[in-house]
């Protein structure tokens, strides 16, 4: 399995230099099968935009699979190129909660954007879909609803070609108490979701010292996604939907205070591609 990380930031993108070794576009993990290009995308947000660059100019022929229907996971939509063109072929399956069109349009319509989701060029296919396993581009995946304020969000388990993933990008595990270091607790579907995976990615966007103020905005802390992915036994750990105004300095900091623990610990980096397996 191939990863290509196309957009790590949470809330909002952030341009300018402080931001450029990790990158400034929203939430966006394009997979691909083993000698495959990508086929499976995990949310849209403004990197999906970068997606169309590594496809040569071909028409996206794939799925894009969202986790919530927050601005900065679908944004990208109306953008990508390779998407919005003749020939393209796209299912872009969400957290089931009423007619998937309509729900969609809500963020992407009139009088706050200028062409409603039917509009995309190309054939697209708006599906809702439940908790549970099923297959997507020749991926096997398991949806879990996870905690996040503001609307239903599921992190996915994804496995193919001998690797699996756990892709857990808004969590606020607070909702299930305090967990054993007041962070939150490390809930049942978490720990299945992560269970000894190749690569868990996870919500890194506040620290440990800007929890207690921010834990209401419905994300973990970096400090929780180590133990989480000690807890559940994944092999290595990528932060990830970075807080909008963290430099690049200060994610290197980051890094580097978790560098001596037994888990591999890396922070997500637009245009970084990982081969599992």
């Amino acid at each position: 399995m191939r990863l290509f990380v196309c957009g790590v930031r949470g809330s909002t993108p952030s341009p300018g230099p402080e931001f450029v070794r990790y990158g400034g576009n929203t939430s966006c993990i394009a997979l691909a099968h083993d000698g495959q290009g990508p086929s499976l995308v995990l949310d849209a947000g403004t990197g999906l935009q970068q997606l169309s660059a590594r496809l040569n100019g071909e028409p996206f022929k794939g799925s894009i699979l969202l986790s919530h229907l927050h601005w900065d996971h679908t944004h990208g939509i109306p953008f990508f190129a390779a998407g919005d063109r003749q020939g393209a072929e796209i299912t872009l399956l969400m957290p089931a909660q009423g007619d998937p069109v309509n729900v969609l349009a809500r963020v992407m319509s009139p009088p706050h954007f200028p062409i409603r989701p039917a509009e995309l060029r190309g054939k697209w296919r708006f599906l809702g879909i439940q908790e549970g396993p099923r297959s997507v581009e020749g991926f096997e995946i398991i949806a879990r609803e996870i905690p996040h304020k503001g609307g239903l969000t599921y992190g996915y388990r994804i496995s193919g070609d001998g690797s699996t993933i756990a892709y857990l990008s808004d969590h606020s595990p607070i909702a299930f108490g305090p967990g054993p270091e007041a962070l939150g607790a490390y809930h049942a579907a978490a720990i299945a979701l992560a269970r000894s995976a190749d690569l868990l990615i996870h919500d890194g966007q506040i620290t440990r010292a800007e929890f207690a103020e921010r834990a209401p905005y419905g994300h973990s802390a970096v400090e929780y996604a180590v133990g989480l992915a000690q807890e559940a036994g994944a092999k290595r750990l990528l932060l990830f939907h970075h807080d909008p105004a963290r430099t690049d300095d200060q994610i290197d900091a980051i890094v580097a205070g978790h560098r001596r623990g037994p888990l591999p610990v890396e922070a997500a980096a637009e245009g970084t591609v990982i081969d599992l397996g």
